[in-house]
C-alpha cells in the first residue's frame, strides 16, 4: 500500500458512522449483511447509508457482493491488513515486534497460495494490459496478474493506455502484448483463473488451459475504438479503470479457499454484471 491509498482510507475512516459502519461489518464476518440489516443497526436512512458505504467501497475497505436478489456488504480483511501494515511498517526502525501488542494486529496469513489470474484480449494492448497493472497493485500477494492476447499487438500496448497507468501510480516498465500460448502447454506458467475482457476474441478458440481452471467473460469496451475529443477518450478510460478495479476489488475478496469449484465459478462470472457493481 502506498501513502496516497494509505491517506484516503483513513480519510474515508475518519468520520464517526463510517467507522461504526466497518467495526459492524468485521463483527459480522466475511458473509456480510444486506443494507437493510446494516440501516437497521446503525439507525441510518438508505441514503446517508449508500453515501458511507460507497465512501468505504472506493478504498477497498467494504466489497459487495450479490446473494440471489440482494448485496451482502463485508468488511475487506486484506486492505484493512495492508493499512496496519502501512502504520506498522516503520515502527522501532523497521522491527514492529518490538511494538508489543501492534504487531500482533497484524497477524501473518499462513497456508494461502498465490492464485495466478490471465486476462485475455484479442491484441492484448489495452483492457487486459489494465487488468493485469490493477491486479498486481491490490491483489499481491495472495493474487498475480498476467495478460496475453490471440493476436497480440506487435506495437505492444496502447501509449494512452500505459500513460494512464503511469500517472495513476502503476509501474509499467514490466506490460508488454504476447501470445495465449505462453500459457498454454508443458513448462507453461500455471494459471488458476482465466478472464476474457472482450466480447469475442475474434472467434477463436482459447488454449486448454486445464480442466482446473476458474473461467469467466467481462466483456468491456475497446479503447483502441474510442472516438470523440480527447477529453471524451479520457473520460471514457477513467471510466474503464474504474470499472476494472472496482470489479477486482470486489474479485480478491472472494473467498477463494473456502468456495467449492462450482461456486466460486458463478461468483467469477457474475462479475460480468453491471447490476453487481451497485
Amino acid at each position: 500500500m502506498d501513502t496516497d491509498d494509505a491517506a484516503a482510507a483513513f480519510a474515508a475512516l475518519g468520520q464517526p458512522t463510517r467507522l461504526a459502519l466497518l467495526r459492524l461489518l468485521l463483527g459480522a464476518g466475511p458473509g456480510g449483511l444486506n443494507a437493510g440489516e446494516i440501516a437497521f443497526r446503525l439507525h441510518l436512512a438508505p441514503s446517508s447509508l449508500s453515501f458511507h458505504l460507497r465512501a468505504l467501497e472506493q478504498v477497498g475497505l467494504v466489497a459487495a457482493t450479490r446473494h440471489g436478489r440482494y448485496l451482502a456488504y463485508a468488511a475487506q480483511l486484506a486492505p484493512l491488513r495492508a493499512l496496519l501494515g502501512f502504520v506498522a511498517d516503520a515502527c522501532c526502525a523497521g522491527r514492529p515486534e518490538l511494538c508489543g501488542d501492534i504487531a500482533r494486529l497484524i497477524p501473518e496469513e499462513t497456508g494461502m497460495k498465490t492464485f495466478n489470474v490471465l486476462f485475455l484480449c484479442t491484441r492484448n494492448s489495452a483492457r487486459s494490459i489494465m487488468a493485469e497493472a490493477i491486479l498486481d497493485r491490490i491483489g499481491r500477494p495472495h493474487f498475480e496478474g498476467h495478460s496475453a492476447g490471440s493476436d497480440p499487438s506487435p506495437e505492444g500496448p496502447l501509449p494512452a493506455v500505459l500513460e494512464k497507468l503511469r500517472a495513476l501510480g502503476h509501474d509499467t516498465s514490466e506490460l508488454h502484448s504476447k501470445s495465449w500460448h505462453a500459457f498454454a502447454g508443458p513448462g507453461a506458467q500455471k494459471v488458476d483463473f482465466v478472464i476474457a475482457l472482450c466480447d469475442t476474441l475474434n472467434g477463436q478458440t482459447c488454449p486448454d488451459f486445464g480442466d482446473t481452471v476458474i473461467t469467466a467473460a467481462w466483456p468491456l469496451p475497446d479503447p483502441s475504438k474510442f472516438t470523440g475529443t480527447e477529453a471524451e477518450r479520457a473520460a471514457l478510460l477513467n471510466e474503464l479503470y474504474a470499472s476494472l478495479r472496482r470489479r477486482l476489488e470486489i474479485f480478491i475478496s472472494l473467498p477463494v479457499t473456502t468456495l467449492d469449484r462450482m461456486a466460486l465459478q458463478r461468483r467469477v462470472e457474475e462479475l460480468a454484471d453491471p447490476k453487481v457493481m451497485g
